[in-house]
């Protein structure tokens, strides 16, 4: 109620005393003065200039009125023959503010994000338009309501929040504003309101205008509304017009009439106009309204200029839906335009957001700004202005082609720009708001070089004429901001070279220029431009590339601000005196020292071969120049000290800031950043392609983009933040096509070589090629589903891959498919959004062929020219999979819509632009089509049949080479000359779907006769007019019927066809019949809602698997976590009884299972998943049993009511074809049964009451239901689902139901059974409207009959499954609910917002009997409780009094909702392991992870102690003090953070004692020293840092391993004398290029000897499959003379090597390399973890070696406790513990 002091209506010149003007302003002409119409004091503001008179409320910007109403009331008259302005400055619920103006001045309506400018015409009929422009004489008083919610929800798709501030301004009087959320009616006063009891709102009295006795208020006043659709307007006025208007007399000849016309604007200026379902009123001649043609504005119509409205008439116009009347003494007619259709809103629909890309012409373009805050630069043919602190980029939008060259005024003010297109044109900006002062041809056919003088008055340019020659020209622009007028000063021809041409700082008719052999001062007398040549001497011979003047502090004059430095590409810098033009002293750079020299020598300036220098930029202390070497360096400018920053490419050029702190430099690689002086560090602003960039694709869970170009390069970005992530390079050859895989982290490309390769993401390496083609490669794309990668090329082959596991086995290679002719456009390929079908250009340019994308066969085939035009094909798009179209764009410059099935020609759309559109892209729901046509990008309004205009949007300065929606929908990106990312502006209300156009046109009849309502058929465009196409259909062969849906009830039905195909809404299951049976139909559909759903005693269902359409945006659904790894084929398993490890315990829970924790409190069995092992575990003794056997992640568990079985179940993979389903015997342990039948994934399992069935659901990929005999173990049926569900429950009550919740509806299953054969008979309920759109996530059954249902949206709805209807809705969380667990009265829900509820829902079955008073309050919450992570599992009790339940995060919680508390009962790391250490007493362990916490376990009890969390950064690596600290109780540990910190954390004390930023880059090693008072770290960079905690200092850095991460640090003590060299440490480095540096060290004395450095060289022609194997080493435990080493070597070994013989002495073969490493100090043993899932144990006094599984991943990590009785070993998040036997 922080509002209600505005309610009912608040007077806002009272409220903030306006007269007093302390909270208010005014400026200019002002004053109170006495209206005689009014009657009372009114404020008026006069003036011919309205900028400098006006009132303004509050009285400064930076306050605000707050006003949160939504009319406000503008009581006001304009002077006559005046201009009057008024602005309004409305926030929105985002805190951006609008400014919202009304005026006569106004020509047209404009607009952008940010202002509203809408015109108040007065439209005369008398020709002189000048009175057009102005108040007629005698205007009267106007009551104007403004509905500030509706013009920004209109105009911008913005939220309103408040007005902030008004300005009225010259020249108009004014009596009063007044806001209210109430629409009041000023013709109707209280008493004549009261008195007609009519249904309006009447003025109150203090707004009210005086009306003569006897006369019309519409007779003296005008009442102006707007805009005027909106909804309550709308109402009101139909509500009026329940009585006739009365009939219109009109008593003067000449009248006039004032009518506001709102129009929106229109993608196009060719719209029909709308017709009106009823007829205006008969009224004469002189009352007949003229055509406006005002674009949003308020249009005000008179007939001369005598008087304003004069007689009682009523007008209405008409523009789309918006209507606003003139009212008068009859009622207004309120009119609705029945045939209109919604069109772009707002217009444009697409915004330019971000440009990835820099330079183009040149990349020598980049300047700061004034205040340093941002840099200007070219991107191609767009000018950018980036925000360093926000990344937020402006565009500079007009030019045609490339910008060549860029100036900017020292102010910040004028920005001048040019292009290359010959002649070349000059533009000049007002840099500030980006708008464009002027444009004119510049007499040079080409400018390479522009100059702004300080003030901006002066513009030079340099450049070439048509002949060559170099031309200079300087033009005035003092003016160009008053009137656009820029004056040619001087022109001059040069037979000298110029590179560079620089104006002054101090005096503006001065310049200078370099270029080779020559610098020249200039200056302008008498209109002409004169040079003079510096002496050179010596240096005359030398080529100059850049120039500055000397930098002055206030125009001091000192005898620096003479110096003009200039640059060669010899190395030299010249100091030139301006003044007595002569070199005054000569700088030389040189290279560095060779890299033998022991130390770098200084930069020298003395003779020998220069550097070449680019560019160079001077600030009042400090000279930078950039090299072509590419460093960057700085000096003071006595050239005494030198500071340098390396780049990847020659610099190109060099800037200074203002403020002369940071330096900006560029690429010719395309790269922009800058140099912070004081911290020297470099920060990258944008990078970019070199060339043109061919291709894009973009990946969804990882939020990913790819882009290949000419520049040899294949990158890939992060779609948030649009920075680089990854950069592949070729040198030999060019990537031409790209795609992402949609599971795997892999992205595949194809080269002109012909080759395709794929590349992963978390190796950075290649993970497979291949070359079946002859050209190259133009098309390549994965399916939806991810199962089969497809390639073409330009030799006219398609390839068909197999991409069930990362080698991508080649499945077809058909030659002579695709068109060779066709242009190589990767767009020729496309496969539909059900991954069904495959569509391509071939074999010829004129034809459009459609294949079964599983078995290649061929099911139709377009041509697409015609008898009377060769037309042929240019780019493919598959649209939704219904109505499944699928769009061609011909060479024709049409898109041509054709149904995917039959062929047939649905539409056409016609491009705009003279030129095919080379790439197409259709959002989901088929409501915006896009084309790229040439430079150009099209938008069409898809769902909208009968208008086909586009929208074009100009930026590239290339041919847009492909183009597609974001994941999300929100956004498109398009490629060619850089990377842009624009906005889509439509809100999805306003968005009309052509998907649910064709379903209502389909629907119709199903929903009628479903339900018995009636049902509003719509009128369909009539059929577009085109040539037949030549159609060539091809049915399936061997497929006899189809199961098919409705989509209203979503019924399975079985049809018949005599092609054997039948177009449905949704996706198709082909049903073969077994040759065992015979009979031609298929099952008949039974009566009723119920429809049979296949039988498999006689029939078996084929399914597609190109059907499998997107994951669900659920966060139930499960997905599989990506693996890479090879699984071991054969392990030889040490025999029974002689095993030296056994399994002891699991460390974790596996929080990406679904459902994957059982318990069950009457017998206490207790069950949970931990990667691909099912853990027992007591709960009183914590003993665990492991259940081994599933080969692949286990998905989810369920146990049978009577708790003897517990099924489990585990997705497919490299190793299993299909998943696994395995049957436990609770009381022995053991499987007794293992079924198979789903493809990818089980979403859920269930048994029925009596454990006779267990049903299983198949995730969104597999989409299958399948139904299981527990007595024989087989499959009684399966039924294919149309769409992903998320979850299945048997009914407690009836064991022949069950349910099902997906995606907006619930499908209950009935099973009937037949002697032996078993049915399913299926009905679909969709939830309420109440709803909305909502997919059920999750359900449970409660007291007979209720059904609860969770949804993705946070409600529950509640279902008499007797009756089939939902009853009750609540909100139950704010997000989505993925658990529901019911008992009696009680309901506990569980969401992705990590709460955990406890509802008390007793009066629920109640309200079942009276649906009409069913209420949410009759539900209520006992108890909250929030965990660590979205909830996944839970078991409660019966009386829901206490249970366990599993979070994401990896942890089971125990519950006790009669304490209200939550404690850790299974914890675990949510993310990979990183390292795992030990107390010295063997007390603790800790273990650190990705998540950023270190967690410290109690060995005895593996039961969690301490966390330590650090949030937003990763922890990569730990280590334990030793014992020999000298205070043993103070145990620490040090972790080591990816952001370069090490943290000192206290065990005793649980508290971090120290934090350290010892590197730059991320830590990947650490380690104490044998005393624990040193520490040593390693990082990514391969630095070692030497740090004392107790001075919080590093003291040493250790640079030898640089440029390879440090992979392990391990320190001993050594003994006395021991190897030869003094110290009493010895501790070991070790990096990733496979080098070892042993030292001996003795801090104390700060003595630090290199022992032996060791390299191992990897063979550079071995390959390897899967992730590269570590280089790591260890002292041997039990010989501390020999080092233990593994890595990548010609063989899978093991080498041990002797400090003493300085030799390998001993090697152990490995059947794998190894991944991890870890020596026993108890017994000689060795662990050694592999990649295929396998750890070995090896005896290394008998060599024996024992295998052993327990991993579903790779074995990163192992590690012995200090007495060797334990082993830990780590795979990902999974820890298990391992227990040493004696052999």
């Amino acid at each position: 109620m922080a509002g209600a002091w505005q309610h009912p209506f608040l007077n806002v010149f009272r409220y903030f005393r306006v007269d007093e003007w302390k909270r208010s302003s005014k400026e200019g002409d002002v004053a109170v003065v006495m209206d005689k119409t009014l009657k009372s004091s009114v404020y008026r503001i006069r003036s011919s200039v309205s900028a400098i008179n006006y009132l303004q409320l509050p009285r400064t910007s930076t306050q605000s009125l707050g006003l949160t109403r939504r009319y406000l009331y503008v009581l006001f008259r304009p002077l006559p023959t005046k201009h009057f302005v008024i602005h309004l400055y409305v926030a929105t619920q985002d805190s951006q503010v609008i400014r919202v103006s009304f005026s006569n001045l106004f020509k047209e309506f404009k607009s952008s994000a940010t202002w509203l400018q809408f015109p108040f015409v007065f439209e005369t009929r008398t020709p002189r338009r000048d009175l057009a422009e102005m108040t007629p004489p005698g205007a009267r008083w106007t009551f104007l309501q403004l509905d500030l919610h509706d013009i920004l929800l209109v105009y911008l798709s913005r939220c309103y929040g408040h007005l902030k501030s008004v300005r009225l301004c010259a020249s108009l009087l004014v009596r009063n504003l007044y806001t209210s959320d109430l629409s009041f009616d000023p013709a109707v006063t209280v008493t004549e309101a009261q008195r007609t009891k009519l249904p309006i709102t009447p003025v109150p009295r203090e707004m009210a205008f005086p009306v003569p006795k006897g006369e019309s208020w519409h007779d003296h006043y005008i009442h102006i509304w707007f805009p005027s659709d909106s909804p309550q307007a709308a109402s009101e006025l139909v509500l009026k017009n329940s009585s006739s208007p009365a009939a219109v007399a009109l008593s003067k000849p000449m009248r006039y009439r004032m009518s506001a016309v709102i129009q929106m604007p229109s993608p196009t200026t060719s719209r029909p106009a709308p017709s009106a379902p009823r007829v205006l009123p008969e009224i004469s001649l002189s009352c007949m309204h003229s055509e406006v043609s005002c674009l949003g504005g308020l249009s005000v119509c008179s007939q001369d200029s005598l008087a304003w409205v004069d007689a009682s008439d009523v007008h209405t116009v008409v523009s789309g839906s918006h209507m606003l009347t003139h009212k008068s003494t009859g009622m207004p007619v309120a009119l609705r335009d029945a045939g209109y259709h919604k069109h772009f809103l707002p217009d444009p629909v697409l915004r330019l957001k971000r440009i990835i890309g820099f330079g183009g012409h040149s990349t020598k373009w980049a300047l700061w700004t004034k205040d340093g805050a941002a840099v200007v630069y070219t991107c191609h043919a767009v000018i950018v202005v980036l925000h360093i602190s926000t990344g937020e980029q402006r565009f500079f939008l007009s030019h045609t082609d490339k910008v060549s060259a860029l100036a900017l005024d020292r102010n910040s003010l004028l920005l001048a720009s040019a292009q290359v297109q010959p002649p070349s044109v000059v533009r000049l900006w007002d840099f500030p708001t980006g708008r464009s002062f002027s444009f004119f041809q510049s007499p040079m056919y080409t400018v390479c070089s522009l100059s702004l003088s300080s003030s901006g008055a002066l513009l030079c340019g340099v450049g070439k004429d048509h002949q060559g020659r170099t031309v200079v020209v300087a033009w005035g622009t003092d003016q160009v901001s008053l009137c656009g007028e820029v004056v040619a000063l001087a022109k001059v021809h040069a037979d000298f070279d110029v590179q560079t041409f620089r104006i002054s700082l101090l005096d503006e008719t001065r310049m200078a220029s370099c270029g080779r052999g020559s610098i020249r001062l200039w200056r302008i007398r008498g209109g002409m431009l004169r040079s003079c040549p510096v002496d050179l001497g010596e240096h005359c011979g030398l080529e100059f590339s850049d120039l500055t003047f000397a930098q002055a502090v206030d125009s001091l004059q000192v005898p620096s601000i003479h110096t003009l430095y200039v640059c060669s590409r010899s190395g030299h810098i010249l100091e030139v005196d301006t003044q007595r033009m002569a070199v005054r002293c000569t700088h030389r750079l040189l290279p560095t020292g060779v890299p033998s020299d022991s130390l770098p020598r200084k930069q020298s300036f003395s003779a020998g071969p220069g550097i070449a220098i680019s560019s160079l930029s001077v600030s009042l202390t400090a000279c930078a120049v950039g090299l072509e070497d590419g460093y960057l360096r700085l000096w003071p400018l006595d050239f005494s000290v030198l500071l340098e920053a390396e780049h990847e490419g020659p610099i190109s050029s060099v800037c200074i800031s203002p403020d002369g702190l940071r330096v900006l430099s560029t690429t010719s690689s395309s790269h922009l950043g800058f140099l912070d002086i004081p911290s020297q560090e470099y920060t990258v602003l944008a990078r970019s392609h070199t060339a043109l960039v061919l291709a894009l694709s973009m990946e969804q869970s990882r939020g990913q983009l790819a882009t290949v170009s000419l520049d040899h390069t294949v990158r890939i970005w992060d779609l948030a933040t649009l920075h680089q992530l990854y950069d592949f390079t070729s040198c030999d050859e060019a990537p031409c096509a790209v795609t992402f895989h949609p599971t795997w982290p892999a992205v595949f490309c194809g080269f002109r070589s012909g080759v395709m390769r794929a590349f992963s993401l978390e190796s950075a390496g290649v993970l497979v090629e291949h070359k079946h083609h002859r050209g190259a490669i133009i098309g390549l794309l994965v399916t939806p589903d991810g199962n089969f990668l497809f390639s073409s090329c330009s030799q006219g082959s398609l390839v068909q891959y197999s991409c069930t596991n990362s080698q991508c086995h080649v499945l077809h290679v058909a030659a002579n498919m695709v068109c060779q002719d066709a242009q190589p456009h990767p767009n020729t390929l496309a496969v539909s959004r059900d991954s069904r079908l495959l569509a391509f250009v071939g074999p010829s340019k004129c034809t459009v062929t459609v294949m079964d994308s599983a078995s290649l066969e061929e099911l139709l085939q377009v041509s697409i020219s015609t008898l009377d035009s060769l037309d042929s094909a240019v780019a493919l798009c598959f649209g939704p999979t219904s109505p499944g179209h699928l769009l061609v764009s011909t060479s024709s410059n049409k898109v041509m819509v054709l149904d995917a099935v039959s062929g047939r020609t649905v539409r056409e759309l016609s491009s705009a632009r003279p030129m095919a559109c080379t790439s197409l892209a259709l959002n989901k729901d088929a409501s915006f089509f896009l084309a790229a046509s040439g430079q150009a990008i099209e938008v069409w309004e898809y769902s909208t049949q009968s208008d086909r205009s586009s929208q074009v949007y100009i930026g590239h300065s290339e041919p847009v080479q492909a183009l597609a929606f974001t994941p999300d929908q929100q956004q498109v990106l398009s490629v060619g000359d850089a990377i842009f990312l624009w906005d889509v502006l439509a809100t999805p209300e306003r968005q009309v779907s052509a998907l649910d156009l064709v379903h209502l046109g389909q629907l119709g009849d199903v929903v009628s006769g479903a339900r018995g309502l009636p049902v509003q058929q719509m009128s369909m465009p009539s059929q577009v007019s085109t040539a037949q196409l030549d159609i060539h259909f091809r049915p399936l062969e061997g497929r006899d019927g189809i199961f098919s849906t409705s989509e209203e009830e979503g019924c399975f039905e079985e049809s018949h066809s005599p092609t054997g195909l039948h177009k449905s809404p949704g996706p198709p299951v082909f049903v073969e019949k077994e040759p065992s049976r015979t009979g031609d139909t298929a099952w008949g559909a039974a009566s009723g809602p119920w429809q049979h759903q296949g039988q498999p005693s006689t029939w078996s269902t084929k399914k597609i698997k190109a059907q499998t359409p997107a994951r669900p945006d659920s966060y139930k659904h499960f997905t599989a976590r990506y693996k890479a790894f090879m699984l071991a084929k054969n392990i030889s398993c040490p025999p029974a009884g002689g095993e030296q490890l056994r399994l002891k315990a699991v460390l974790g829970y596996s929080g990406n299972g679904r459902a994957n924790m059982v318990w069950r409190p009457d017998t206490g069995f207790f069950a949970y998943t931990c990667g691909h092992l099912v853990v027992v575990e007591d709960l009183h003794s914590g003993v665990q049993q492991h259940w081994l056997g599933h080969p692949e992640e286990i998905s989810t568990l369920a146990l049978s009511h009577n708790a003897q079985v517990l099924a489990s179940a585990s997705c497919c993979g490299s190793t299993a074809a299909l998943c696994q389903i395995r049957l436990w015997d609770v009381s022995g342990g053991l499987c007794q049964q293992l079924i198979s039948h789903h493809d990818s994934a089980v979403q859920a399992l269930a048994f029925s009451p009596d454990d006779t069935f267990l049903v299983s659901l198949g995730d969104y990929r597999d989409r299958t239901l399948a139904l299981w005999s527990m007595a024989t173990y087989e499959l009684v049926s399966s039924s294919h689902l149309l769409e992903p569900m998320h979850g299945v429950a048997f009914n407690p009550w009836d064991a022949g139901e069950l349910t099902c919740v997906g995606p907006g509806a619930v499908i209950f299953w009935l099973l009937q059974q037949r002697g032996a054969d078993i049915s399913l008979q299926v009905h679909r309920e969709p939830v309420p409207e109440e709803m909305g759109l909502v997919e059920l996530t999750s359900l449970c059954y409660g007291d007979a009959p209720l059904l609860y249902c969770g949804s993705s949206s946070g409600q529950v709805c509640v279902w008499d499954t007797g009756a089939g209807h939902c009853f009750l809705v609540w909100e139950a969380d704010d997000g989505e609910i993925g658990l529901l667990v019911c008992s009696g009265s009680r309901l506990v829900s569980g969401s992705n917002t990590r709460q955990l509820r406890l509802w008390a829902v007793g009066a629920v079955s109640e309200l079942r009997c009276k649906v009409s008073g069913a209420r949410s309050s009759s539900v209520f919450m006992e108890c909250e409780l929030t965990l660590d992570g979205a909830v996944v599992s839970a078991s409660f009790d019966s009386g829901m009094d206490m249970g366990v339940v599993g979070t994401t995060a990896g942890t089971l919680w125990y519950i006790s909702w009669a304490e209200g508390t939550s404690t850790h009962l299974i914890s675990g790391h949510r993310s990979k392991v990183n390292e795992v250490v030990f107390s010295p007493g063997e007390s603790y362990c800790a273990t650190c992870g990705e998540d950023g916490s270190v967690r410290v376990w109690s060995l005895a009890s593996m039961e969690l102690v301490i966390q330590f969390q650090v949030l937003n950064q990763s922890c990569l690596c730990l280590a334990w003090s030793p014992p020999s600290c000298g205070h043993p109780e103070q145990q620490q540990v040090v972790a080591g953070y990816s952001d370069g910190t090490l943290r000192v954390f206290s065990i005793s004390h649980t508290t971090m004692e120290l934090k350290m930023h010892p590197h730059q880059a991320a830590l990947t090693a650490i380690a104490f020293s044998t005393d624990g008072q040193t520490i040593f770290s390693g990082d990514k960079d391969g630095l070692v840092a030497v740090s004392r905690p107790c001075m919080g200092m590093t003291f040493r850095v250790l640079s030898d391993h640089q440029g390879a991460p440090i992979s392990a640090i391990q320190s001993t003590r050594k003994e006395h004398g021991d190897l030869g060299v003094e110290g009493e440490d010895l501790w070991l480095a070790v990096s990733e290029d496979q080098r070892i540096s042993v030292w001996a060290s003795n801090w104390q004395g700060n003595h630090c000897e290199l022992l032996d450095w060791l390299s191992f060289p990897a063979p550079a022609a071995l390959e390897i499959s899967g992730l590269p194997p570590p280089f790591l080493a260890t002292f041997c435990p039990w010989d501390l003379a020999l080092l233990v080493c593994v890595g990548l070597g010609t063989r899978e070994e093991v080498v041990f090597y002797s400090f003493h013989q300085k030799q390998v002495v001993k090697k152990i073969l490995m059947p794998f390399f190894a991944m991890s490493l870890s020596l026993s100090p108890g017994a000689r043993l060795m662990a050694v973890g592999f990649s295929e899932c396998t750890l070995s144990l090896v005896d290394c006094t008998s060599g024996t070696t024992q295998e052993f599984a327990g991993h579903d991943d790779v074995v990163h990590l192992c590690r012995f406790t200090p007495s060797g009785r334990l082993l830990f070993t780590v795979a990902h998040s999974e820890v298990l513990v391992w227990e040493v036997l004696s052999p």
